[in-house]
């Protein structure tokens, strides 16, 4: 079992999860419960299946739930593409967010690789 507080991948997860919950503010109102409510779950989504993984009984396990997490960071990503191809982020934070999710994903990879080993 690790404690994921102190996992540098979870307070990314934390990083990029706030970061979204701002850019989405500036989102139409009506995009509340559909594109906006899709971002901010999926987001939410990275950090608390590498805090659930943590607490399973097996690195197989954590593995597990580090792929949700993975998967999640994706489909993050594609919602980000989406927002900003519709015209509700611009460009400087379209970038800005994109490679937050890109090094995520990398560091979810890279400890799913630690763990296989």
């Amino acid at each position: 079992m690790h404690n994921f507080r102190d996992l540098k991948v979870w307070k990314m997860g934390i990083q990029i999860s706030r970061s979204v919950f701002q850019l989405t503010r500036t989102f139409p109102a009506e995009e509340r419960y559909s594109l906006t409510s899709q971002i901010t779950r999926s987001a939410i989504s990275i950090p608390s299946n590498i805090a659930e993984g943590c607490g399973r009984a097996s690195a197989k396990e954590f593995n597990r739930f580090l792929s949700i997490s993975l998967g999640s960071a994706f489909e993050l990503e594609t919602q980000i593409i989406l927002a900003f191809e519709f015209g509700y982020i611009d460009k400087i934070n379209y970038d800005r967010t994109i490679i937050q999710i890109n090094e995520i994903q990398k560091m979810i990879s890279g400890l799913q690789r630690s763990l296989s080993l």
